[in-house]
């Protein structure tokens, strides 16, 4: 990994293709990146259109599929779910005020998409605001990010307390039970902001409201088993690779995690969020979120254009990196090492203590 704190910039104008650029550090490529941030509207209605119209058609074949076979519908629930992941990546942009231009059209797309992926838009937005201010600082831990202890922490909690938190962080659990948790009960009130005033209450009420409108009028045409019996299987594997994503951005042996006096926004953006290689297609269902440390260091890049800031500065693409193999081995790591700065599993804790 190169170190960013040392490197430089040199710029020739603003445009970011003709920008002539040296490595630089992580606030400096802040600069750089930010020039991206300009939506296309045009780009965005085109996204939305070949994101949304095969999901429907990938529900309503996965719903004629089961006169044939339930398993063959199961199959095709799992292309269904993705493109559920991606309308999610749509409706995380509009968060961002990234997706389009106008303020008011990104809220209420993103309102408007929350329904299908069962995440209220406004307490959503709220919380994810909060986690990308936040993130990598260990005393501002708790707002839409996965409960990461230190190995001095880990070591100072009780028997039943240890246990829990490897209950917590066992891949049957945080890829399978945690999807349902988070999307199916969590998010249908809001959890962590309920002493927040009104606001997440409208945002998180609202939207439960138009999704048992929009799940009653779609129950009069196929019926509540039918229904059932599709949605909630494509929604569990939207769920799970929508957790999978978020999990190995964070959780990866170097990532950056420090104290308030040591942390830096900028630095913690950059080192300790991943770059998440994924072949060609996977990087465009999953809407190039695994540009990740870009996002965070500029969430005001739309997501269509992350690939651009890669290809104009392909010096990101050696910081925080992984692989979709590398990738695998995140589940096993749990806790965060302060003495050697790495994430490292329960086995390898075990062994050193």
């Amino acid at each position: 990994m190169p170190n960013v704190r040392k490197e430089r910039l040199v710029e020739e104008n603003t445009n970011p293709r003709s920008a002539v650029i040296e490595p630089v550090g992580a606030r400096d490529w802040a600069r750089v990146i930010g020039k991206y941030g300009q939506p296309i509207n045009g780009r965005a209605s085109f996204e939305i259109m070949v994101t949304l119209i095969p999901f429907v058609a990938l529900w309503v074949l996965t719903w004629l599929a089961m006169d044939v076979s339930y398993w063959l519908s199961l199959l095709i629930a799992i292309p269904a779910g993705v493109f559920l992941v991606r309308m999610f990546m749509i409706q995380h942009d509009c968060g961002h005020g990234s997706f389009f231009r106008q303020r008011q059209i990104n809220d209420w797309t993103g309102r408007i998409i929350g329904v299908l992926t069962l995440t209220p838009y406004g307490f959503w937005k709220r919380t994810h605001a909060l986690h990308h201010a936040n993130s990598g600082n260990l005393d501002r831990r708790g707002h839409g990010d996965v409960e990461t202890l230190t190995v001095a922490e880990y070591r100072n909690r009780s028997a039943l307390s240890r246990l829990a938190y490897r209950l917590y962080r066992h891949p049957l659990v945080m890829f399978t039970i945690g999807p349902i948790y988070l999307f199916m009960l969590q998010h249908r009130l809001p959890v962590g902001l309920m002493r927040r005033g009104w606001r997440p209450w409208i945002s998180a009420m609202g939207t439960n409201l138009f999704i048992v409108v929009a799940a009653g009028i779609v129950i009069y045409f196929v019926g509540l088993k039918a229904f059932l019996m599709v949605h909630l299987p494509i929604t569990f594997f939207a769920g799970m690779l929508g957790v999978w994503l978020f999990f190995v951005q964070h959780q990866f042996a170097q990532a950056s995690w420090d104290s308030e006096g040591d942390w830096d926004w900028h630095e913690a953006a950059l080192q300790g969020s991943s770059y998440y290689e994924l072949p060609g297609v996977l990087r465009w269902l999953t809407a190039d979120i695994g540009v990740h440390h870009v996002h965070h260091l500029c969430g005001r890049v739309p997501f269509y254009r992350l690939a651009q800031v890669l290809r104009d500065h392909p010096q990101l693409r050696d910081i925080s990196r992984i692989t979709l193999a590398e990738s695998l081995g995140c589940v096993r790591l749990a806790l965060w090492d302060e003495s050697h700065r790495r994430m490292v599993s329960f086995r390898e804790y075990a062994k050193a203590s």
